[in-house]
């Protein structure tokens, strides 16, 4: 197989949603802390909504990203609290990945704390193929070729292959 084609985990998300419910978002921090070690960033508001109750600079978030080694494991832990079975709706066009975590405490080596509760998470997987960085690069980017695009198919074979996923099962 052509090395170029070989398909890897660019990054990990984990996101927590809070509105502007600050209490959600303290607790959505110290979960994503909890399971990550990693200290999140805020995600703030650059709208104003009214009907929402949102301004510009108010913060209605969290998230932190895991790149290379820390991101594969993490996806481990991750997928065994969704028992390794995805749907097929989960999966994008471009090879993406989007699932929620209801609570936590199902995710490997979290412990409950009561002053959190239940609460769950979102979690995005981006997939690339080497050659990916053209698009981003300071100098000189270029587009990609069709050849070296993520396809649905190839998303799911590489979660199958990897990390034994099974799709469109019910847990």
């Amino acid at each position: 197989m052509n090395p170029m084609q070989t398909v890897r985990i660019e990054k990990v998300t984990l996101n927590v949603g809070a509105g502007k419910d600050q209490a959600k978002l303290e607790k959505g921090v110290q979960i994503i802390k909890q399971i990550t070690g990693i200290d999140p960033v805020k995600t703030i508001t650059k709208k104003r909504i009214p009907a929402w109750g949102l301004r510009p600079g108010l913060p209605i978030g969290c998230k932190v990203t895991l790149r290379k080694q820390a991101a594969q494991e993490l996806l481990g832990r991750l997928l065994h609290a969704k028992d390794h079975a995805l749907q097929e709706s989960q999966f994008d066009q471009a090879g993406n990945i989007s699932f929620g975590i209801p609570e936590y405490i199902d995710i490997k080596g979290s412990k409950y704390d009561p002053k959190i509760g239940i609460m769950g998470l979102q979690v995005c997987v981006t997939l690339e193929k080497p050659g990916f960085r053209v698009k981003k690069r300071s100098l000189r980017k270029s587009g990609i070729g069709k050849q070296q695009l993520i396809t649905k198919e190839e998303a799911k074979l590489f979660m199958q292959k990897h990390f034994q996923v099974k799709i469109g099962e019910q847990p």
